[in-house]
This record gives C-alpha cells, sequence and structure tokens, in this order.
C-alpha cells in the first residue's frame, strides 16, 4: 500500500510529459505532398481504367519526383534513409513518362505505373519511421 501513492505520482507525471509521437505531429513535406497529388490523380484513374490522366501527366510525374529529391525535408524526417528510394522514385517515373511517349500498352503503361505506387508508398513508411 505504501508503494500505491509513490507510483500513482510517478505515472500521472509521466504521462503528463510532452511527447514527439504523442504532441507533436510532423510538417508537411511540400514537394512530398506535391508528387502525391499527382500520383493519387494518376494512379487511381488508371485504377478505374481511365489512363487519360497518366497519359497526359506522366512527364509532371517525373518532374516532381525530381523537386522532391531536390528539396529540403523539414524537420523530423530523415532524407537520408530515404535517399535511395527516391533515386529509384525517379527512375519509375522516367519508365512510365518513356512508356507514355512510346504509345506503349495501357496494360504495360499501368504496371509500371503500379511499380511508381508501390515504391511512392514505400518511401511514406520510410517518412513515417
Amino acid at each position: 500500500m505504501r508503494y500505491v501513492i509513490p507510483l500513482t505520482v510517478l505515472l500521472v507525471f509521466t504521462l503528463s510529459l510532452p511527447s514527439k509521437s504523442w504532441s507533436q505531429k510532423k510538417e508537411k513535406w511540400a514537394e512530398m505532398e506535391s508528387f502525391h497529388e499527382v500520383m493519387g490523380k494518376t494512379f487511381h484513374s488508371a485504377e478505374k481504367g481511365n489512363m487519360e490522366p497518366v497519359k497526359t501527366r506522366s512527364a509532371e510525374l517525373v518532374s516532381r519526383a525530381i523537386a522532391w529529391k531536390n528539396s529540403t525535408p523539414p524537420a523530423g524526417y530523415n532524407k537520408k534513409a530515404i535517399k535511395k528510394s527516391l533515386r529509384k522514385l525517379i527512375k519509375q517515373a522516367k519508365e512510365v513518362d518513356k512508356a507514355v511517349k512510346k504509345s506503349a500498352s495501357d496494360k504495360d503503361i499501368t504496371e509500371k505505373l503500379n511499380a511508381l505506387h508501390d515504391t511512392f508508398h514505400e518511401i511514406m513508411e520510410e517518412c513515417e519511421d
């Protein structure tokens, strides 16, 4: 019984301490959000069979991926951890753009876009860690 009060005080004190994971959210990384905007519009349209957005915005995927890689992340992001993945993202965005410019089949473009989308989500997970 003599330990109950001190343990209770310790618990209340510990829970009242600010914690980065509890009380602070990361700032938005503008270039990541910019890429995400185009990725979402092209990918989700392609999922529904509408290839027009990816065909008209494939070069934009490349330019926004490059801008993301060249940008300075806000506090809380470890750019070194995702550097290799960002290079992969750019390479895959260029493959999508090249397929579009060569009038590849919708199936081929979709496969490349799916790979790009998967890499994007890998990077998002790496940013969360």
